[in-house]
């Protein structure tokens, strides 16, 4: 179950950063597909059949590409929010219709299997024993990044500086904090991390589609409500995304043994950001 974690877990990170500053990223499921597709399709034999011009690169070269281009477009979400005041709802709403649009137009939705890959890119799908465990690289990966971003959080100005945002931004800005330069680097980490992701999925999977899940940006919203984070933003403690993803994909794993028709789990899925919702509001008006 925590293997299966992995990919939603590791967009739960950069999804709880966002929520931290009581913003929201509905682009983050594309972007990541984005960053996949592009990683795959730079690296993939330039001998297999249906490729695109630039196929056949040093695999090196195309995961920094991915991460890369990842990590721009979750910069540009923070540009558009920071410098002409737009609500990140909308937003990211619109770059999920972008960079998924790209993604078809310029990748044309060709599923890009494992074998045509050199081996580099799937080397987070590799791991090693722990007794009667198994730990893949991509799953150690994830778990590395939680506790850097959540040291970050804790013992950095930045870190403070970001709580402070989401809390309650003109009082942030009154004591000198420069909430711009905030949101910005956030978005920016968001997109280094969603990068990542991309290249932790194509070794999940052993494959790069753009259809890995249409659900993603759903459950790692649902699994920052569940760990603890506020949507209202100032509250929480990234670590908790990671348990509420272990409690997303432990419902949906359930009611999948269970024989629940994929239409139900899905509505699941919502009841459960609800319920979620409500409960972070109620503690917000009893601690007001």
């Amino acid at each position: 179950m925590v293997q299966q974690t992995v990919i939603v877990g590791t967009l739960a990170l950069a999804q709880a950063l966002i929520i931290l500053t009581a913003g929201i990223d509905l682009s983050i499921g594309s972007l990541m597909i984005f960053g996949q597709m592009l990683m795959a399709n730079l690296a993939v034999s330039a001998m297999a059949s249906n490729v695109l011009p630039i196929a056949g690169q040093n695999p090196y070269l195309a995961i920094f590409l991915g991460i890369l281009a990842a990590t721009a477009f979750g910069a540009l979400n923070g540009f558009l929010i920071v410098r002409f005041g737009l609500p990140p709802f909308i937003v990211t709403l619109g770059t999920w219709s972008v960079f998924m649009g790209l993604t078809l137009i310029l990748f044309k939705a060709r599923t890009i299997q494992g074998k045509e890959m050199p081996e580099t890119m799937l080397v987070l799908g590799e791991g090693i024993s722990i007794g009667p465990f198994f730990l893949t690289f991509g799953l150690l990966l994830m778990f590395s990044l939680y506790a850097i971003v959540a040291w970050a959080l804790r013992n950095t100005a930045w870190g403070k500086h970001v709580y402070a945002v989401g809390d309650d931004p003109v009082a942030a800005k009154l004591t000198g904090i420069n909430t711009n330069g905030v949101l910005f680097s956030v978005y920016l980490v968001a997109g280094l991390i969603m990068g990542i992701a991309a290249f932790v999925t194509i070794g999940r999977v052993g494959s790069a589609s753009p259809n890995v899940d249409p659900m993603l940006n759903l459950q790692t919203i649902t699994a920052v409500v569940i760990g603890g984070v506020s949507l209202f933003g100032g509250r929480g403690a990234v670590v908790g995304a990671l348990l509420g993803a272990t409690i997303v994909v432990a419902v949906e794993m359930g009611l999948s043994l269970a024989g629940v028709d994929q239409a139900y789990r899905t509505a699941a899925i919502g009841v459960l950001v609800i319920i979620a919702v409500g409960i972070d509001q109620w503690i917000g008006k009893v601690k007001i």
